[in-house]
């Protein structure tokens, strides 16, 4: 699961806004790359990337020489709470989609191309062409209910040989089973959230296959839908619509959404990686394959890149995850929380009239000279929103550790759990796969945060590069780029091309924390 790993702005020193993964903190700004004019070698696409918090429309500038992104449209994403629970407000969503495409068509009539990323598990029915209710949001209570009656049909063990997910009590196949067995059977589709989206433009229902990796009920090993496993759970087979690849032309834009945006004839929209973290994976800037890498948003994916999964008892015991990436590549993860975290804190001192600017927050907190507390970001108990820093004391008080005093306490506290846990992940990683990582990419709106950068180089004892902070919309851009044959090669050759757009910011190791990492 992710957030999204786009962002926006840059940050030097450790003052370094969060930025937006997903908008929680620190959003603004353009993320600019080398090479490559609105009038230069190549062509522009454009990339709708939707994060938990945020969203937006980007222009992709893509030839040989590089690639250059141009902001058109930032957008609020902000749930809504009604009587059922926490909803997506999708429709709002939407208008602000097609605001965005108007005026990007505006600037760019001979646009190439359209593709959408969004966070993952989370979906609509439809019956036709009308959404049965609005879609829930992964954060919403009800979206446990369905575990223990999805485990007493299929035990996790036999979930996992199948799916090779990690357990999350929001993946899809529990929500589903939290369905009101009537509204499943009026159903006709499932549309995951970027599946939605193109269908609205093009009429065409498809399921991209990195999103689809992320429900639950797609094969590991195969990759097509588990007929036996959505037979064994009792979910109507018609639901899931025909996969579709990454690279794969979805179709036309309908004549009347044609129409709306002002658009000529002959702009298609396009599937790319549209799991977001897929599109963040896909634009790590590396330059081999001893990498790990750390999609730092809301939530934060720490893995490394596989050519195939692995499902043994070790793994689903440490709850590693395999989703599918870009150019049939496996993410191999965990889902460890992320700067969610501090945005949930950040919020609850600006309702308590106590907020202090983000960008004062970290300078405070890098200066912070006393051990502070190593709780664990992945406890259940901080997924909900609520007053995290309330939270977070009260599991130092359950584990026998003093609670942070102060708000720039906290702040450290938040960023030396989450470094110290995306070391462990990655220390277990390598043990579970045999690979061996020798650099560790920080991609996404946590690499404008230098403090936690450099937290993180220290705890694993590895040189971190930071950024790309846009690595979702560059993922995206890349894969419609590469379809419509304005740039070419593999992963290898377009990472080259991210490296050259858009050169990471080094931290390495200091030489006492490293030690005592290792």
């Amino acid at each position: 699961m992710s957030d999204g790993a786009g962002g926006g702005g840059a940050g030097g020193g450790t003052a370094a806004g969060v930025g937006r993964a997903t908008g929680d903190v620190g959003a603004g700004g353009a993320a600019a790359g080398g090479g490559l004019g609105s009038d230069g070698a190549g062509g522009v696409v454009a990339a709708i990337d939707l994060g938990a918090t945020s969203g937006r429309v980007m222009l992709g500038y893509v030839g040989p020489g590089g690639i250059r992104l141009e902001p058109v449209a930032r957008f609020a994403n902000t749930p809504v709470r009604t009587i059922d629970g926490l909803h997506w407000n999708i429709l709002e969503l939407y208008r602000n989609i097609v605001a965005g495409l108007t005026e990007a068509i505006r600037r760019e009539p001979g646009l190439a191309s359209i593709a959408v990323d969004s966070w993952a598990v989370d979906y609509a029915l439809l019956s036709g062409d009308r959404m049965l209710g609005n879609p829930f949001h992964y954060r919403d209570a009800r979206t446990a209910e369905g575990v223990e009656s999805t485990h007493a049909l299929v035990p996790f063990d036999e979930l996992y040989r199948s799916s090779g997910l990690q357990f999350l009590a929001f993946n899809t196949v529990y929500q589903l089973a939290a369905e009101p067995r009537d509204i499943l059977q009026h159903a006709d589709a499932l549309l995951l959230i970027p599946d939605l989206v193109t269908f609205w433009l093009t009429g065409e229902r498809r399921a991209e296959k990195t999103n689809a990796s992320t429900t639950g009920l797609l094969n590991v090993h195969s990759g097509v839908w588990d007929d036996a496993l959505i037979g064994s759970l009792g979910l109507p087979r018609a639901l899931f619509p025909l996969l579709i690849e990454p690279g794969e032309t979805i179709g036309a834009l309908l004549p009347s959404v044609a129409d709306e945006l002002g658009a000529g004839p002959g702009i298609h929209v396009t599937a790319i990686g549209s799991h977001d973290t897929a599109s963040a994976v896909m634009a790590v800037p590396a330059t081999g394959d001893d990498f790990a890498y750390i999609s730092s948003g809301t939530w934060s994916l720490v893995g490394v890149e596989l050519e195939h999964p692995v499902v043994s008892d070790e793994s689903r015991a440490a709850n590693f995850t395999n989703e599918g990436g870009v150019d049939g590549r496996v993410r191999f993860l965990q889902n460890v929380s992320g700067l969610w975290l501090l945005s949930e804190s950040v919020r609850t001192w600006e309702r308590a009239g106590t907020g202090i600017p983000l960008a004062d927050l970290l300078e405070a907190a890098a200066e912070v000279d006393v051990p502070v507390a190593i709780f664990d970001a992945g406890d259940p108990m901080f997924v909900a929103p609520g007053d995290m820093p309330a939270r977070i004391a009260a599991w130092c008080a359950a584990h026998g550790q003093p609670a942070p005093a102060t708000p720039a306490e906290f702040v450290r506290s938040i960023l030396e759990s989450l470094a110290d846990a995306y070391a462990v992940s990655l220390a277990k990683a390598q043990e579970l796969t045999g690979k061996v990582v020798r650099t560790v990419h920080i991609v996404g709106g946590g690499s404008q945060n230098a403090l936690l950068c450099q937290l993180t180089a220290d705890r694993t004892g590895l040189p971190v590069l930071a950024g790309p902070v846009e690595a979702t919309a560059i993922g995206n851009v890349l894969v419609q780029a590469r379809a419509r044959g304005l740039v070419t090669g593999e992963l290898g050759a377009l990472r080259a091309l991210v490296a050259g757009s858009f050169p990471p910011v080094r931290y390495e190791p200091s030489g006492a924390a490293a030690a005592s990492a290792g």
